[in-house]
């Protein structure tokens, strides 16, 4: 008997083969879809945008919800030849306009509830505006877009890369682009196969759950993973924790995709709540985008069992891969290196680090590796050669085990000490008045920067001048004092994007421009 990955896979490939095999199961809008529906329509979608004059490498943007929409438009352009961007839906139209303008996109596809960007949308390069879900001035509806045309295999087939903008929180966001290459789409689709075997999701083996936003990433990696592997799709909205816990029952979900903010929401979930749903069926959840505190994770292990993977890299590369297993007997670690990946701890002056030893982190891979576009200076800086690092710092174990303790430009250095913000948050989360935490240094005119924690109370908590010296003298029990919080500033919501990431930047630059605004006055 044939074994499960020796067979021909790729959502194409699969759409031929097996036409009726489920590809989505759930959405938003109620649709449901087999694979030959799935691929009919992003085909059809092909043949609109040449008839619109778009070809191979023009530049296609989308604002799209979570909904089965983001699918078709994602994976026509995918085959099409053609550079896709998935834009977070929660950007503001400057924000939008200056993607558009940066990438020179030549279409650009919105939902109609983020019409107020739309007007926005403006830029001399584009050609093509369609709307989705309803009426936007100016753009043309998708109905009427598609129209008339086919949904049979288009010729002239060609994968497309696409562009990947980071989330900028830590910056102005970067675009992250690869060569294009002319190679079968449907090769592709079935070389995904080992991305998918990675991770263990196994090919026609149950439902991938879809609860994280859809532009995102890590994300779309997933759940392309899991259709190239004839995995249905569960698309969940805006995410709900007792609505995922429900959903995982009723599709007797097998794999998934999550971010750690999701973990947290999960567990706050009341224990009789917590109890009413079966999630026995889960095989692979997989997080990533943001640390994830030990504690956390070790709940969540004590409660779903050991099917929580862990992988670290970026837009760039992925770089390393925890199993439960192993993170369970090494807990903290983000993995160890991936086939084709060597990673690397590197000081300051680009000299290698021995095990134990904090520097760094450097991913040196043996493809060809990617570029930021039209920013040659910002390529070369994060490059030594092949390999190039995401700004993180950690150290790698005897056994190869990747431990990161934070990003290079949020280390704090208070009296010529260099502070982890990551190690005081994963200790400041495991109190139970804490809902949401991040960690900065402020303007210290003796020590250069001193330590704030700037706290989100969990339900029923008030902000009082007692708990903060709790929670100071509670960090001091647990840590070296000089690296304690020196003061706790309490706000009702922490900046994050829906992926988990702080915007750190936000908290940072605000606290130094009150300490300028008062030298200046």
């Amino acid at each position: 008997m044939r074994h499960p990955w020796d067979q021909r896979l790729g959502i194409w490939w699969i759409a031929e083969e097996r036409p009726d095999q489920p590809a989505v199961v759930e959405s938003p809008s109620g649709t449901t879809l087999t694979f030959a529906e799935l691929a009919g329509r992003a085909h059809q979608l092909v043949h609109a945008i040449r008839a619109h004059g778009l070809g191979h490498d023009d530049i296609v943007a989308y604002g799209l919800p979570n909904d089965v929409d983001i699918l078709w438009w994602q994976l026509a352009l995918q085959e099409s030849g053609m550079r896709a961007i998935a834009l977070n839906p929660a950007l503001s139209g400057e924000e939008v306009r200056a993607i558009l303008d940066h990438s020179g996109a030549s279409g650009v596809v919105i939902d109609h509830g983020y019409a107020p960007t739309a007007d926005l949308a403006e830029a001399s390069t584009i050609k093509v505006r369609v709307a989705v879900g309803g009426a936007i001035p100016d753009f043309e509806r998708y109905e009427d877009f598609v129209e008339g045309h086919p949904t049979t295999l288009p010729d002239d087939r060609r994968y497309g890369i696409p562009i990947s903008y980071s989330s900028g929180t830590t910056g102005k966001p970067k675009a992250i682009t690869r060569a294009s290459i002319a190679a079968d789409p449907s090769m592709i689709a079935d070389g995904m196969k080992l991305f998918a075997q990675a991770f263990q999701f196994v090919p026609f083996d149950g439902v991938h759950l879809v609860s994280a936003g859809m532009h995102h990433g890590g994300c779309q990696s997933f759940y392309t993973g899991a259709l190239n592997v004839g995995q249905a799709l569960a698309v969940l909205g805006k995410f709900d924790a007792e609505e995922t816990l429900a959903a995982i029952e009723r599709h007797r979900v097998t794999t998934a995709y999550m971010v750690p903010t999701q973990f947290v929401r999960l567990l706050r979930l009341p224990e009789e709540v917590k109890q009413r749903y079966d999630i026995s069926s889960l095989k692979v959840v997989v997080h990533s985008a943001a640390p994830c505190p030990v504690d956390v994770k070790r709940q969540m292990m004590d409660w779903w069992g050991p099917v929580i993977w862990e992988t670290y890299g970026g837009i760039e590369g992925a770089a390393a891969i925890a199993k439960p297993q192993r993170w369970l007997e090494k807990p903290g670690t983000v993995g160890r290196a991936i086939k084709g990946m060597q990673l690397r701890i590197l000081d300051d002056d680009g000299n290698e680090l021995p095990p134990g030893e904090t520097g760094n982190v450097f991913l040196e891979p043996n493809a060809p590796t990617f570029e930021y576009r039209d920013d040659p200076e910002l390529t070369a800086s994060v490059h030594r050669g092949k390999a190039f690092t995401l700004g993180d710092m950690g150290y790698l174990d005897a056994d190869g085990y990747l431990f990161l303790r934070d990003r290079a430009k949020d280390m704090i250095i208070s009296g010529g000490v260099n502070i982890y913000p990551a190690e005081i948050e994963g200790v400041l989360s495991s109190h139970p008045a804490i809902g949401d935490v991040g960690v900065i240094g402020i303007p210290d005119a003796e020590w250069g920067e001193s330590v704030k924690a700037v706290v989100e109370l969990a339900p029923g908590c008030a902000p009082t001048h007692e708990l903060e010296d709790e929670l100071i003298e509670y960090c001091r029990t647990r840590l070296a004092h000089y690296k304690c919080p020196r003061s706790v500033d309490f706000r009702d919501e922490l900046p994050r994007t829906e992926t988990g990431k702080l915007y750190k930047r936000l908290l940072k630059d605000e606290y130094w421009r009150e300490q300028s605004a008062g030298e200046r006055t």
